[in-house]
Order: C-alpha cells, then structure tokens, then sequence
C-alpha cells in the first residue's frame, strides 16, 4: 500500500475519506457509466447536495434509511449523501422480492426507502407501496438537491452503527448485519493492499452496489485514486465494448464472472478479449483449481481469488505474487490487522474489518466466541506459509454467484407443495455459479410426477427471488437420514448428485 492510501485508511468515516481522496485529486474520475463521468471532486460536491435534499425531507444522523437501487453513479452519490449526514443505510439488493425487501424493511424499521421506479419491467415503487414501506421515494435519474448550507456538521464517530447489510444463513429469514463506516474502510484496506493496484489502474463493478462488496470496492477506488466502470446490467458479450473503451485492467467479481470471461476468449482464441485487462479479481464463491489454470492459459492474465462474506467483507485474498499453486488452490493470506483462528475445523475471525453483529441480539451472542472470534460456520486449514485452504461449511447455505441462498427457506415454500412430502435442498458444485442449487424430493403416495418448471413455478408464486430457484430437481423413493433423529443427511445427497449436470 502507498504511503498516501496507508494515511488515507486511517480517515476516520467514510466522508472523511471522501473529502480527504476530493482534496488531493479533485479532478481525477472516480465513476465511468456509458459517456459519463464523476470525478472525486464532483463525488463530494454532488454528494453533499443530494444530502442536503435528504436533510429537507426529513433525514437527520440517525435516521434509517433503505434503498434498493442498481448499481449507477446515482446509487453512490445517494449512498455517500447519506454517509455525509451520518444517517443509518440499509442496502438492499434489487432483485429481492416482497419476502425479502419487506423482512428487510420491517427489521430495520427504515423511516425512508428508496427504489428506482419500474426496473428491468419490475415496478419497485408498487411493491414498496404493497408493503406499506415509510418515505418511499425514487432515486434514478432524478435525487434530492438542496443547499449544503443546511447541513449539520459531518459525523466524526466512525466507528457507531450505520450499516445494515443482510444476508441469508442457516434459517429462512435473511439476517441483517451491522457495519461501521470503520469496518467498511477496513475491509476496502484489505482488498487494496492485496491486490497491489496503482492510481493508473481502472477498475470494473459488475456487481449489485448493494452488496457488501459495493462499499469494499469504493473504499479501494478513493485510497488509490483510480476510477472503476461501473454496469447497471451485466451480460457477456454485451458489456465488452465497456470494458474496451474505457481500457480496464481489472475486472471480476466471482467464480460466474471468471468463467462467463473465459466463454468470450474462447471464441477468438490467442485473440485478448480485453486487450488492457492483467487481472481477474473476486471473491464469493468457490473456485475450482482448473478455473485458475485455464484463465491463466487462456486470457494471459492473472488471477486472484479471496474469501470474504457479508459480516467482514475481506478476510483473506491471493496476491498477485503469488505462487500458481497457492492462486489455485488456496484463498490467500489475511492481510496485516486480521486475525484468522482454526478452532476444531472451523474458521474463527477477529478484526477490525469484522462486523459488530447482528440486529437481533441472541444472533450476535451465538456469533462470537468467549475470544470475541467471529465464528464464520466454514471449515478450513491455514498452510505452513499462512494461506487459507476451506475444506467445506457447518452452515447449511448455498453460495450461488457470490450470492448466500439459505436451503431452509426453499425448503419451507416447497414443502407446502401438495406433491412434496419431504425436500432437501442442497448445493453441488458448478463451475459457472461456483454452486447450483438442486431440490431432492420424496414425494406422498399418489402424488402427481413433479417437474422442475412445476417446482420453480411454485416458488415464484411464493414470491421467492429468481437468483434463488432451483436449476436442477431430483425425484427419490426416499431421502437417507440418520438412526437416531431421522435427520436427512444432506451429505449423502451432494456425493450423490455432485456428478450430475442438468
């Protein structure tokens, strides 16, 4: 890390790091979309009159405030206008549903929320409306402007709660996480020092800014200087003459996007898909060992994978120094700061870049140890040269394209099916999504034969998100269990199907 990113990621809050990376480089561009621009300079300025349009709606340091908006210079200017009046952010992801986003609302009991209006022919506005969300307001083209002048000071306590994330685990309902702007930084530190990036690199978001991983990427942008592309809507081949144009030299996201990347150089091989690119970046999601091998054969690229979740955004990331073996099969070091501890198989974090919990408090006791170590639920070793290898989970939680799908709540939805007497719901590996998710079913005597289109239409009438439908659907006599509780030992099933490919 630079000197001036080291001294940087020590700001205090996110604005303060805003107004610090606008002071040095008030010119350089922080956001590209399409044939626009956003320079740190114009981020601060910007920002500071969408929060002084919050202000006079209503919105002081404190306030809840959801948004679930796509990833667009809007959605940061919206996400830092807030972190200027020190308000209370509850990112949320845009293709949930009523199930989610109205948990999401209900939990964090958000006195605002956000949408974008009619999105990729989905109406947000509507379903805000259905469930009776507080201060629905709609942030795309159009934001709250007001004259900085109201504002009240900026916040100086970084390290108070204004973040909550959710995620899915081991139950049906998503869990929400709780952030500091301090966490936040610290997990963009880690991501920057890992990868070595330079002011005269560009960077890519292909991701929902929403995610965990919208933060921890911008953190990065204004410690380094550099700007990043950012896609509303991500497709390969679509997005090429993006990545082209604006000449990225870094781009990924997670095992799916390696591949999808991999998919296009095939086409023209010897023929660099993106000229500019050197590295393939992300984290989220398995990566097979022969992904690493054919990027770098392939592409011409390095490529770096880490581990990280929503609770502590980055936890470990391979170096672009790195040994091939060690790219390959490992998920690389943590960074100086966090403490990564092996209890009885499981992985055990403490750091700054660690979150503060969860909302509900018997969550947050069951979380960490008597050591204050965060308890992740994964199975993993740490190698003789510090490296993280994960051998598997405790949680039961599938992790499709970066994204956690809690099986329970499948599970749940699918076992009101009149044709499903009991389901099992589990992930086998896939070298697209870094995992599917595939529903075992034994069915009643006398049931009707199930399809997988039955079954995923059930779910949708359910109001379960699309990213969480199953891709594959297996039919058994019976569903092996143990002697004791008659508990599905959903092991038996992943050796069984890990095979398969539908």
């Amino acid at each position: 890390m630079t000197d001036t990113a080291h001294a940087l990621s020590a700001s205090r809050t996110l604005w303060d790091l805003v107004a610090r990376r606008a002071d040095l480089t008030p010119d350089r561009p922080v956001l590209l979309q399409g044939d626009r621009t956003l320079t740190f300079g114009e981020l601060r300025a910007r920002a500071e009159r969408v929060a002084a349009g919050l202000h006079d709606r209503g919105v002081r340091p404190g306030t809840v405030v959801a948004w679930q908006l796509p990833t667009r210079i809007e959605t940061a200017l919206l996400s830092f206008a807030l972190a200027r009046l020190g308000a209370v952010q509850s990112p949320v992801i845009p293709f949930y549903r009523d199930r989610e986003v109205g948990f999401a609302l209900r939990e964090s009991k958000a006195e605002f929320f956000a949408v974008p209006g009619v999105w990729r022919g989905f109406d947000h506005t509507e379903m805000a409306r259905r469930l009776g969300a507080k201060g629905v307001f709609e942030a795309y083209d159009d934001l709250p402007d007001g004259d900085p002048a109201v504002l009240p000071a900026p916040p100086a306590d970084g390290t108070s709660v204004r973040w909550i994330y959710w995620t899915s685990g081991t139950t049906s309902d998503p869990k929400g996480v709780l952030h500091t702007d301090r966490s936040l930084i610290a997990g963009g530190s880690c991501l920057a020092h890992a990868l070595r990036l330079t002011a005269d690199d560009v960077g890519s978001m292909a991701f929902p800014y929403a995610h965990i991983a919208g933060p921890d990427y911008t953190v990065m942008l204004l410690l380094y200087g550099f700007p990043a592309v950012m896609f509303e809507q991500f497709a390969l081949p679509d997005a090429l003459d993006e990545y082209r144009r604006h000449r990225v030299t870094v781009a990924g996201g997670s095992t799916a996007f390696y591949t999808m990347f991999l998919t296009e150089q095939r086409k023209e091989p010897g023929v660099p898909v993106i000229p500019s690119l050197r590295l393939l970046a992300g984290g989220g999601a398995p990566k097979p060992p022969e992904v690493y091998h054919a990027v770098v054969r392939e592409m011409g690229v390095q490529l770096t994978h880490g581990y990280g979740m929503t609770e502590v955004p980055m936890i470990t990331m391979g170096a672009p120094d790195d040994t091939a073996e060690n790219l390959a099969t490992t998920e690389g070091r943590p960074p100086e700061g966090m403490s990564v501890r092996i209890v009885d198989g499981e992985v055990r974090l403490k750091g700054e870049a660690v979150c503060q919990g969860y909302l509900d408090p018997a969550q947050t006791a069951a979380a960490f140890d008597e050591e204050g170590y965060l308890r992740t639920g994964d199975l993993g070793r740490l190698t003789g040269s510090g490296h993280l290898v994960l051998t598997g989970r405790l949680k039961d939680v599938i992790i499709r394209k970066g994204e956690n799908i809690s099986a329970k709540e499948i599970e749940d939805l699918l076992a009101a099916h009149p044709d499903v007497g009991d389901v099992a719901v589990i992930g086998l590996p896939d070298a697209e999504r870094g995992e599917r998710v595939c529903a075992v079913v034994e069915q009643p005597a006398g049931a009707a034969e199930l399809s997988l289109d039955v079954v995923t239409g059930h779910l949708r009438a359910e109001g379960l998100s699309p990213h969480k439908l199953p891709e594959q659907l297996e039919v058994v006599d019976a569903l092996p269990r143990n002697e004791t509780l008659r508990k599905v030992l959903k092991y038996k099933l992943r050796e069984r199907y890990s095979g398969t490919v539908k």
